[in-house]
């Protein structure tokens, strides 16, 4: 089997796995999903101690006028209230500290031309920077897909069909791939579909799914990998305005 499989005949399906390099590259936009919980648990928790006296704020918690806001409602508050949202908002302001570092390096990565396929994928409208960090950070940065069912498999967006006798039922798609990617290229294809409306593919899946109810829409919705696999730029699609 191995000397058939070397000899370029397929044999067996193969694993594709990163790199030391790869996965270390991953580290950054996950740290800032991450930083990203962290931080609407502290902002919660800060709103629900304030709740307890009746203190509901109309800015953001930890936002540029919180300061102001805290320094003439916090004398309200007992003692120790006080002192525990003072630690939380502390917590609050490292975590948002650490995450604008981490946006930092990452914009000064791509102002250095050090992520060519992230600058690439960034162009197109409707894919913002964060979006395009985590597409190829972690699918098309080591990972090249053959077809689309290949790229189907690795997301966990593959249909699972179900068959017994006169039986046959959907059951949806697997959900067996990487969740991040998926969950994020879900939400890319709604806003395709909203700012991209005279491209091929949003024209094909108003075509096809539109009229059919949100379960269809959900089932249709997909997401191409060509434009950064060989530099088709999808029919129709347009792309941001060159920066000045």
């Amino acid at each position: 089997m191995l000397l058939r499989h070397h000899a370029g005949e397929r044999v067996w399906s193969v694993l594709h796995e990163p790199s030391a390099e790869d996965e270390d590259a991953r580290r950054a936009h996950r740290e800032l999903a991450q930083l990203s919980k962290e931080q609407t648990a502290h902002s919660n928790r800060i709103a629900s101690l304030l709740v307890l006296h009746n203190l509901r704020p109309h800015i953001s918690i930890g936002g540029r006028d919180w300061a102001r806001w805290w320094a003439d409602h916090g004398e309200q508050l007992p003692p120790a209230l006080r002192a525990e949202i003072d630690r939380e908002s502390a917590r609050l302001a490292l975590v948002k500290q650490h995450a604008r570092a981490l946006e930092a390096e990452q914009r000064q990565e791509l102002a250095d031309a050090k992520q060519p396929l992230v600058a690439q994928l960034a162009q197109l409208r409707a894919i913002g920077p964060r979006g395009t960090w985590i597409l190829v950070k972690e699918l098309f940065g080591w990972r090249h897909f053959a077809n689309r069912r290949e790229l189907a498999g690795c997301l966990g967006l593959a249909p699972t069909p179900y068959a017994s006798g006169d039986s046959q039922v959907e059951q949806g798609i697997s959900k067996a791939g990487n969740k991040r990617a998926r969950t994020l290229l879900v939400e890319l294809s709604w806003c395709w579909l909203r700012l991209q409306p005279q491209s091929d593919l949003s024209q094909w899946f108003n075509r096809r799914f539109a009229s059919g109810g949100k379960r269809m829409r959900r089932v249709g919705i997909v997401a191409l990998w060509r434009y950064l696999e060989h530099g088709e730029i999808p029919g129709g699609a347009v792309l941001k305005p060159a920066a000045a």
